[in-house]
């Protein structure tokens, strides 16, 4: 039947192939990297990795070489053009190269090629933390930002838009800029001042505060710094006989690290409790035995009682907790010093509360915070009252800073100009730069210097553990109180070196514009939209972020006072499904709903006919029904860019967690975020029926499937990514009508690809060689185990095969009336493909296998270089992707890892193959 033509730009690489698995691979990577990555700027939750957004960017506005017949006429020549833009990405993803200005030039280069030398400005009406906007302006285009919350706003100011304003400028700290011989390229002397001042700021705070953290008395006489002192809360034994002052703590350990544990040991003394440091492991805290509070209720250290949480949420709620300080840690050569509290170093954070605290109530949402049930409803009741003092004074110092910068910049020249909101760039703006970003060092000093921040006890690190741990305000009873003065995790001289560091490798160049506007505002103007947007309630970005606001607001009011003019972040426009603040669930996912599909359809309105846009859409585990392919907010998703308007051209897995192979079998193995490709869908678009639908899936998901693996997709990812050209079909119609004449739903859409992608696997059996399809059809049954001789003469003898001819090659084995395919772990290792007169497909894969498991990639390279040239490559690559799903099938967890390791290592595998035999495009 004739298909309908639809009206599109030449395809982007996005809606084509891509180097999928290196972009994962360097995702992956991205989240072990601290130094000098924008996440450590300041917290945001839920960031999209730089690697991904950085790639998907590229690839929504390069031309796949097959749309550009003009410059690559042939077959051959749109390949040799697509590996080369493949293996640019594959540089580009790198975190090492995210400032190297040949690369980034390289790549904007081609970016200029596909757009006609005009490529449209790129908007994230969602910009969150700020990835897209940042790697946008990485890759030299104008980026626009905008968020309603105004930490999102401040972050994003802080990465795009105040870099560029200052970029290439000296530092104007006395002395900074002739301390070395240097340019300082990008932002490098905007950071060298937050340095230096935020070293100003640590100073000025000690000589005003410092009294506050006194040195702790080593047993030998000597004095050591403190780290942190460890506190635990109490309240009142509810045993009339007893009402001690009960300790609550989650566990007594303080370090585990081998040969230097160390533990508190609780002492009752009549009515009192004194806490003494154990480091004999014989007598050490067990499970049985570690803490006095779980999830289920506490227990009196004195008396034994058990005591229900509802009692201590009364006594915390009508009383208030009281204090007892259990330990001290202080600072040793290379290890802790774990120290039985003294009155002195209690009496020291025995001050009264500031007046001049943080204003503000906690969101009552259990979910989220669980502070509030235990009587802690205020942002300040969440700091002891020397946190508190810390706090403050570090505010105040923001404001101090900046009237020394403005001072310092104008001696160095500076004109003194407008203030930032007012798009200044001189001395009065400049100084609001740097103190922009000693503000967000005081924000991010509140995650570690709170009565919630805890105390690590792992052996590979005892450190301060941050509130922010997860995406909630958690209840913790035991609390280590950090000396913001000292040199470990959570003082202000490591937050300022942090957010220096992020300063300096931000990209710092191009137009950039952020505002503080609702997405529905925002995607009206003509940008081309990439986007994170919020997925229903997953996170409470409005209320999570209260806390850190009323600390940006204290500090930085003055500099930013449009963003920072409310009490609280505003709400009540924010598109989450927050069952709280919208009747309930149903109203909640309708408000969201609702929110969700007026963004895109005005989206529509404005959209680029010659680009696609491109939408992440966050998986969770629970919403997961069949491999991460149906669930009821990816059909929502869908659902809602189908009726907005939207034709679906590609969807991406994009993984950023590390687990084996970038798979974990047996539990769904899940990207963490679908990338989806768009484009806007002509008003008067047909219908079809069903039948028609099934035959153009039948027809063109084969060449489709061909396409997506050139991108180097693991088997594991095959199956999302071949949504996007089925739900490309699907969603090029403005319906598709059952034989009902009811219209399709995207649900049967999803069920009816993936059947026919399973067809289409299916057939590329047919193209295998005699011994593999037999090998397969064997693998199906018994997999690597022996089963019965009979059975596979039966099914060698109804496929023309000889068993005795299988053995001599080496893929079986039979013998007492057992029959066996041999695994990958056991076959020879000296095995050499080019002298094998009776070679397989399947022999080569499995070799392949093993050589890939026991010695890497070279040693795989080496092995495919000498397989003769009547084995196809292509057909060894799809067959380890068919095996990867039939070890899937068997739960054969161990297996289908190997297989999907070899799929997703392929294209590596084969570009050494071809250095090692001398020879260009043989093998794919």
């Amino acid at each position: 039947m004739p298909t309908y033509a639809q009206p599109v730009g030449r395809r982007k690489l996005i809606e084509v192939s891509i180097p999928l698995q290196k972009i994962n691979e360097e995702s992956a990577r991205e989240k072990s990297i601290r130094h000098g990555h924008p996440s450590t700027l300041h917290l945001w939750w839920a960031r999209r990795p730089l690697a991904a957004a950085r790639a998907v960017l590229f690839a929504q506005l390069v031309d796949d070489p097959a749309s550009r017949p003009d410059l690559y006429p042939t077959e051959a020549e749109q390949g040799a053009e697509r590996k080369r833009l493949f293996e640019l990405m594959e540089r580009l993803v790198v975190w090492e190269n995210s400032n190297d200005a040949g690369l980034l030039a390289e790549a904007h280069q081609k970016i200029l090629e596909s757009t006609d030398g005009n490529p449209p400005p790129i908007l994230d009406p969602f910009a969150g933390g700020g990835t897209i906007p940042l790697e946008a302006q990485r890759l030299g285009l104008e980026a626009h930002a905008s968020d309603l919350n105004p930490v999102a706003v401040l972050i994003n100011k802080a990465l795009i838009e105040i870099p560029p304003k200052f970029a290439g400028r000296r530092p104007v700290f006395p002395g900074a800029a002739d301390e070395t011989i240097q340019d300082w390229p990008r932002a490098t002397g905007l950071a060298e001042d937050v340095r230096r001042y935020g070293q100003w700021m640590r100073d000025e705070a000690e000589q005003r505060i410092g009294h506050l953290y006194p040195k702790a008395t080593l047993p030998d006489g000597s004095e050591a710094t403190v780290i942190a002192w460890i506190w635990a809360r109490t309240v009142t034994c509810p045993n009339p006989e007893c009402q001690i002052a009960m300790p609550l703590v989650r566990s007594w350990w303080l370090g585990k690290k081998k040969g230097k544990e160390a533990y508190v040991v609780p002492v009752v003394e009549g009515k009192t409790v004194r806490y003494e440091i154990g480091h004999d492991v014989a007598h050490a805290p067990t499970k049985e035995t570690d803490g006095t509070v779980g999830r289920n209720g506490a227990h009196c250290i004195r008396c034994g009682t058990a005591v229900e949480l509802k009692y201590i949420r009364a006594e915390g709620l009508q009383t208030q907790f009281g204090t007892q300080l259990i330990a001290t840690v202080a600072e040793g050569i290379r290890r802790r010093i774990y120290l039985a509290p003294r009155k002195s170093q209690s009496d020291a954070g025995e001050i009264v509360d500031p007046t001049d605290g943080p204003n503000g109530t906690i969101a009552d949402n259990p979910r989220w915070f669980s502070p509030p049930q235990y009587g802690l409803t205020t942002f300040a009741s969440l700091f002891t009252p020397r946190q508190l003092t810390a706090l403050t004074t570090f505010s105040d110092l923001v404001g101090e800073a900046r009237e020394l910068v403005v001072r310092d910049a104008r001696a160095a020249g500076m004109d003194n100009g407008r203030r930032l909101d007012d798009g200044g760039a001189g001395a009065e703006a400049y100084g609001d730069a740097v103190a922009t970003y000693l503000g967000m060092a005081v924000s991010r000093l509140t995650d570690y210097q709170s009565s919630l921040t805890t105390w690590a006890s792992n052996p590979q690190m005892e450190i301060l553990r941050n509130l922010f741990a997860r995406q909630a305000i958690p209840m913790c009873w035991d609390f280590a109180e950090g000396n913001v003065f000292a040199d470990s995790s959570g003082s202000v001289d490591r937050l300022i070196a942090a957010v220096a560091t992020a300063v300096r490798s931000t990209a710092a160049r191009g137009e950039a514009n952020v505002s503080q506007s609702d997405a529905i505002a925002q995607v009206r103007t003509h940008a081309l939209l990439s986007t994170d947007p919020p997925y229903y309630d997953n996170i409470g970005y409005s209320d999570l972020s209260d806390f850190f606001y009323v600390w940006l607001r204290r500090s930085l009011r003055d500099v930013h006072p449009s963003i920072l003019s409310t009490l609280l972040v505003p709400k009540a426009e924010e598109l989450v499904a927050n069952p709280y603040r919208h009747d309930g669930k149903d109203g909640a996912h309708k408000f969201f709903e609702d929110g969700f599909r007026e963004v895109f359809r005005l989206a529509r309105e404005s959209a680029h006919d010659d680009f696609p846009i491109t939408v992440y859409y966050a998986f969770k585990q629970q919403d997961v029904e069949k491999s991460g392919q149906a669930s009821t907010g990816w059909e929502t998703l869908l659902e809602g860019m189908i009726r907005s308007g939207w034709r679906i051209t590609a969807t991406w897995p994009m993984r950023s967690e590390r687990a084996g192979r970038m798979l974990s079998v047996g539990t769904n193995a899940l990207a963490s975020s679908i990338v989806l490709a768009l484009r806007p869908r002509p008003e008067d678009a047909p219908r079809i029926d069903r039948r028609g639908f099934l035959s153009r899936l039948r027809s063109e998901l084969p060449d489709k499937l061909r396409e997506l693996q050139q991108g180097a997709i693991a088997p594991v990812d095959l199956p999302q990514a071949a949504i996007g050209p089925g739900m490309a079909i699907f969603s090029e119609y403005s319906a598709v009508l059952e034989d009902s004449g009811s219209k399709m739903t995207v649900r049967t859409a999803l069920e009816r690809i993936n059947a026919i992608l399973d067809e289409v696997l299916g057939e590329l059996e047919n193209d295998f060689d005699a011994p593999t399809r037999f090998a397969l059809t064997w693998f199906r049954q018994s997999g690597f185990t022996a089963g019965r001789f009979g059975d596979a003469e039966s099914l060698a003898n109804a496929r023309g095969i000889s068993l005795d001819a299988l053995e001599r090659s080496g893929i079986v084995t039979k013998g007492g009336g057992k029959f066996a395919l041999i695994g990958p772990g056991e076959l020879p290792a000296d095995y050499d493909p080019s002298t094998d007169t009776s070679i397989s497909e399947w022999e080569v894969v499995m070799h392949l296998v093993r050589a890939l498991d026991s010695e890497g990639i070279p040693a795989a390279a080496s092995l495919l270089a000498r397989v003769p040239e009547p084995i196809d490559p292509d057909l060894c690559r799809e067959l380890a992707s068919l095996l990867f799903k039939l070890a899937e099938d068997r739960k054969s967890t161990a297996l289908a890892n190997s297989f999907n390791g070899l799929g997703a290592a392929w294209h590596d595998v084969a570009r050494q193959a071809r250095t090692a035999v001398g020879i260009q495009g043989t093998l794919t």
